[in-house]
């Protein structure tokens, strides 16, 4: 019989969050969810983008990104800046603080990446980015047709 733990779909879901919580346990120092780091890390390698480029670049929904812009810039790590091409829109730009912090950051994801995959050879890791990039093919193709037919 078939068990959800057999699903794809349930397989990444788990690692996902077990991958997760990992990275945000080693954040917390800082204050920052993997999430909001993400989002840190596309402002400070691209300052100055809009909200709608930094939900593009982080596959994020915009009001995901704005309640991201909302929190970072509370925290000080972020400024808005009125685009003069878009009045309605604003850019963003990291501050100092939110530079240094990503810098630092960017430590402990690179040594948190590195420990998910210690055990993998450079032909496993490639196999498996390539069974990544199927599998998210697929599931742009399908995302949204009809559903399969039992």
């Amino acid at each position: 019989m078939y068990q959800p733990q057999d699903s794809i779909g349930f397989q990444l879901g788990v690692i996902y969050r077990k991958v997760s919580n990992r990275l945000a346990a080693n954040l917390k120092d800082y204050d920052l969810t993997p999430e909001q780091w993400s989002v840190m890390c596309c402002i400070c390698f691209k300052e100055g983008m809009n909200q709608k480029e930094i939900a593009e670049r982080t596959v994020k929904d915009q009001p995901t990104v704005t309640r991201i812009l909302n929190v970072l810039h509370r925290k000080g790590l972020i400024m808005r800046s009125s685009d003069r091409a878009d009045r309605r829109a604003y850019l963003i730009y990291p501050t100092e603080k939110g530079r240094q912090v990503t810098e630092e950051t960017s430590v402990i994801e690179r040594h948190h990446n590195a420990a998910m995959i210690e055990d993998f050879s450079p032909e496993q890791l490639e196999l498996l980015a390539e069974a990544f990039r199927k599998i998210e093919r697929n599931a742009e193709r399908y995302g949204d047709g009809p559903a399969i037919e039992t």
